[in-house]
């Protein structure tokens, strides 16, 4: 997945050791949240490329399981969660979270801490039905070189389960209690539903064939939705309009 390869490149530090944070105070971190908030937590180290997964029994409800807890991983990607995530929230999840680390690199380090990740996502439960998940993601960056050390994300599972209830991807100041940034990642009033259905997967890398074979309509037919596409948010190609208008 493109938007993927992007974030891995984003994010990762591996091989930069100027930083003396402990691991260890944010791993108590992650261990508190899980038993405070009945959260699933995951601390990801983008220094070395690793993940430690604390479960509660949150994980039980969303069908994950767990050998050790915690349970570490070797990457920043904690797979056995974001296989659950709706597909289309999936997407939208990535490209939030490149978003936010735009939006938080390019600030004092002083005024970072303030902000993070505040996101209502769908996930399959262990009756394989999708239920609301509330996802907090912070960032903790290094004090030495500035650069993105730890990434600790929270799920647990939403209040609200109203059936009117949608996707939401927000980032807060928690300090002023301001939503800095709202979900923009909805074009239906300007793109159909099979036109956002197209755009998501140019965004994901695959080529119109493929588009046509997951869709089950000819390449002709994509053709003409990445054209209309093209028209509608007045851009150059296809790629472009899901960087400008998703990134």
């Amino acid at each position: 997945m493109e938007i993927v390869e992007k974030l891995n490149k984003t994010l990762l530090n591996k091989g930069l050791k100027i930083c003396s944070l402990d691991i260890g105070i944010y791993k108590q971190a992650a261990l508190m949240y899980t038993q405070l908030e009945n959260a699933v937590a995951v601390l990801s180290d983008m220094q070395e490329n690793k993940s430690y997964v604390y479960s509660s029994e949150t994980a039980e409800v969303l069908g994950l399981k767990f050998k050790d807890n915690p349970m570490e991983i070797q990457s920043i990607w904690e797979e056995e969660i974001l296989k659950k995530i709706h597909p289309d929230d999936k997407l939208k999840k990535y490209i939030h979270e490149l978003r936010f680390f735009k939006m938080i690199d390019s600030l004092k380090s002083t005024e970072r801490s303030a902000y993070h990740v505040l996101s209502r996502i769908r996930m399959k439960d262990k009756n394989d039905q999708y239920t609301f998940v509330q996802h907090k993601m912070f960032y903790i960056y290094s004090p030495e070189n500035e650069k993105l050390r730890f990434a600790l994300c929270l799920y647990t599972v939403s209040i609200d389960q109203s059936s009117g209830m949608t996707p939401e991807f927000l980032i807060v100041n928690s300090i002023k209690g301001d939503v800095l940034i709202e979900d923009r990642l909805n074009f239906k009033n300007i793109l159909s539903v099979r036109e956002l259905e197209v755009l998501k997967y140019v965004g994901e890398g695959f080529t119109s064939k493929e588009i046509a074979d997951f869709l089950s309509i000819s390449i002709n037919t994509v053709s003409r939705h990445r054209q209309n596409i093209l028209e509608k948010l007045k851009v150059k190609n296809s790629v472009q309009a899901f960087n400008d208008n998703f990134c």
